[in-house]
């Protein structure tokens, strides 16, 4: 087991737990600064243990709690992200999932949008007018 990364996943599942807790949905939302703090001082975070455990030389193994913890942290996050838009769901995405998605985007926030549909893409009129 990578000490290092075990301590990182302990302390990014103790800052989820204290952020679910402290939790209070926006008053007016949408709160989009909440949401990409959470974001960029979260979900970020999770996945880059992740990527980072996937990009050494030596194969990255989880054991299944360390796994389990990372992803429950992970979407603890996308559903508080979701609930700054005002929408309720419970978040059930593997970081694998949202570190392919990263890596394809190099966007956290499209990351998340494309994981949770939050908030909903605008859709483009491709019609001429007149």
């Amino acid at each position: 087991m990578n000490t290092e990364r075990h301590e990182r996943i302990a302390t990014l599942t103790e800052q989820a737990r204290q952020d679910r807790a402290a939790f209070e949905p926006p008053a007016d939302p949408p709160d989009e600064e909440r949401a990409v703090g959470l974001l960029r001082n979260g979900v970020g975070p999770a996945v880059s243990v992740y990527i980072e455990a996937h990009a050494t030389d030596e194969p990255a193994r989880f054991d299944p709690g360390e796994l389990s913890r990372l992803e429950r942290a992970m979407n603890d996050w996308l559903t508080l992200y979701a609930r700054c838009y005002d929408v309720s769901i419970d978040a059930e995405f593997t970081v694998r999932e949202a570190a392919e998605l990263l890596l394809e985007t190099h966007d956290i926030k499209d990351t998340a949008q494309l994981l949770t549909q939050v908030p909903p893409r605008a859709r483009n009129n491709t019609g001429t007018n007149g």
